[in-house]
């Protein structure tokens, strides 16, 4: 499934999807790679009650190192971390999920990253130059950049990773034909032998020139760099199949690089010499499958970090354990419930619409989750500077309005209580994976259905990409995800446009106004294009919104210089994570 979306400007760090996925979240992380931020103190409308100590970024101390359980005390170079299991495809701009890509943030740096206010920052470029039309943008790299293998680091790299992204075979997810490169087209058609916009200025400096203004287009192409030299190898215009049998020996920039994949039971990174910062002050970093285990493995020290809903009763647990630092952390992504638009029953947004009046989403995502939620009505978080709730419809939990819509829509109650229509029943075959936010939504959402008349059919799977296969084969009506933590606005939209990920849905007036959004760079014209989107998409709900999610992570006390980003999450601390004596 191409979640391109949920992408993001492929700025779409890599790293900014680190620890995006609670181990008992409602919603499983889309599959997609990349993407990214911090409470907005303002929104207290929709961002839910909280206790003091659920302020974002603030820790809690651990009480007693003594209670340390003593596996976690042996370690002396190695610190292991919770993560759902991964695809195993492990090369930037070609990950199957975001578990991939919390990978991937490991094996992997970018030309540009985001600062914590979520301002384009350097990273393997130390610099760029946007000309006056906005147009033309040169980057330009540090010196003595080296890939994990120790070759270095140059602009021909750059040029090869632009340029694969315009193959006719690329159909990974970033989202790189929005950007409109010059002569980008071209070569996708075959009609011309490079891309004209990418220009190789010299060994560390690279241009490329744009159709039209972006304003993402500087971290959407300030993603990873691919070496061409291993990578490009084996490359001919039109076949891409060739890197698949790189995914399990990448070569990257990042802070580690990949010691073993066992699929199913962990993932083993080393300390990579050649990282620009330095090497990492941790040897070895480890990612362990924990799905349903994740407490018992904490408790007993197998892991040193896991993530969790940030309810007061997590909370209190974790600071039962005695020897855990806890963070909490709200996460700049939002959950829906993605729908099948080319079932004919989801195709009127009348039906739509009663879906989501007849869902009890505050009983769902915020009371069960103790206040650690917060219902969600449009693609963007409270804590985005284009968040609006002007011209909002909450559907607040409605039964009666929702059966006036199913009754306008044409759908009458047969003999056995089940809508008709046609003579075909009102069915709704919902797809989840095993998890506590699953086994909540399940029983609440099926009684709310029953009472509409509607047939809920629900189907949980242990395996996630197993769900992701469902999906793929569009044999469902109703899909729980979440995305990524998204940075700018447009990051949570692609997935609406004509070729994104919710098929079926094909609407001039959006695809219109996201190029408008686009582009410009002025952030207040962009807040008022955004306010539009986001008023259509709540009119139209393409998915059904669903909920805002606030995280707490436990660690083992022991560990120093930990610290969260608002748009990149824990990924650009890890190397400097230490275990303390």
């Amino acid at each position: 499934m191409k979640k391109s979306t949920l992408l993001l400007s492929s700025l779409i760090l890599a790293s900014s999807l680190l620890f995006s996925a609670c181990s008992d979240n409602q919603d499983d992380a889309a599959p997609a790679s990349g993407a990214a931020a911090v409470t907005n103190p303002t929104a207290t409308t929709t961002t839910g009650s909280a206790s003091s100590e659920q302020a974002n970024g603030q820790v809690i101390q651990a009480a007693d190192l003594s209670k340390l359980p003593e596996a976690a005390k042996k370690r002396t170079d190695t610190i292991i971390a919770s993560l759902t299991d991964p695809a195993g495809a492990f090369v930037p701009y070609f990950t199957q999920s975001g578990y991939d890509g919390n990978v991937n943030s490991q094996l992997q740096s970018s030309l540009v990253t985001t600062d914590d206010k979520g301002v384009p920052a350097p990273d393997l470029a130390e610099k760029w130059d946007i000309s006056p039309d906005n147009l033309t943008i040169t980057y330009h790299l540090r010196k003595d950049l080296k890939f994990s293998d120790g070759s270095p680091v140059t602009a021909d790299d750059v040029a090869f990773t632009w340029t694969i992204l315009h193959d006719k075979a690329y159909s990974g997810d970033t989202a790189v034909d929005v950007i409109h490169v010059k002569g980008g087209a071209d070569y996708k058609a075959g009609k011309a032998k490079t891309v004209s916009g990418i220009k190789v200025i010299d060994p560390l400096t690279i241009s490329v020139t744009l159709e039209q203004p972006n304003a993402t287009a500087l971290t959407t192409l300030g993603g990873p760099v691919l070496s061409k030299a291993y990578y490009g190898k084996d490359y001919k215009f039109g076949n891409l199949d060739y890197i698949k049998k790189l995914y399990l020996s990448p070569v990257g920039t990042g802070p580690y690089t990949l010691e073993k994949f066992i699929p199913g039971q962990e993932v083993r990174f080393v300390a990579n010499p050649y990282y620009y910062k330095g090497k990492p002050k941790t040897e070895h970093f480890i990612y362990k499958t924990s799905e349903g285990d994740t407490w018992q493995y904490l408790e007993t020290g197998e892991i040193d970090f896991a993530s969790f809903s940030a309810t007061q009763e997590n909370i209190d647990k974790l600071k039962a354990l005695g020897f855990a630092n806890i963070l909490s952390y709200t996460p700049s992504s939002y959950g829906y419930l993605q729908l099948n638009l080319e079932h004919e029953q989801l195709k009127d947004k009348k039906v739509r619409q009663a879906l989501t009046y007849g869902l009890d989403r505050q009983s769902i995502y915020v009371d069960a989750a103790q206040g650690a939620g917060a219902i969600a009505n449009i693609p963007a978080s409270p804590i985005s500077w284009a968040y609006t709730e002007e011209g909002i419809n909450p559907y607040k939990h409605d039964l009666e309005k929702a059966k006036q819509l199913l009754d306008e829509a044409g759908w009458k109650a047969g003999s056995d209580g089940i809508r008709v229509k046609d003579g075909k029943k009102l069915t709704i075959h919902f797809l989840g994976s095993k998890n506590k936010g699953t086994d909540i939504f399940i029983p609440i959402a099926k009684e709310n259905f029953q009472a509409l008349g509607i047939d809920f059919q629900p189907e949980v799977f242990a395996d996630f990409n197993a769900l992701v296969s469902k999906v793929e084969s569009k044999d469902y009506d109703m899909a729980s995800f979440s995305t990524p933590m998204l940075s700018d606005p447009s990051d949570g939209l692609a997935m609406f446009l004509p070729n994104g990920d919710v098929k079926g849905f094909n609407n001039p007036k959006f695809t219109e106004l996201y190029k408008q959004s686009l582009a410009t760079t002025d952030i207040e014209a962009r807040k008022k294009i955004y306010k539009e989107i986001f008023q259509l998409l709540n009119d139209e709900l393409p998915v059904i919104f669903t909920s805002y999610k606030k995280t707490v992570y436990g660690y083992n006390g022991r560990i120093q210089n930990l610290s969260v980003s608002p748009f990149n999450g824990i990924s650009e601390s890890l190397p400097e994570w230490s275990l303390s004596k």
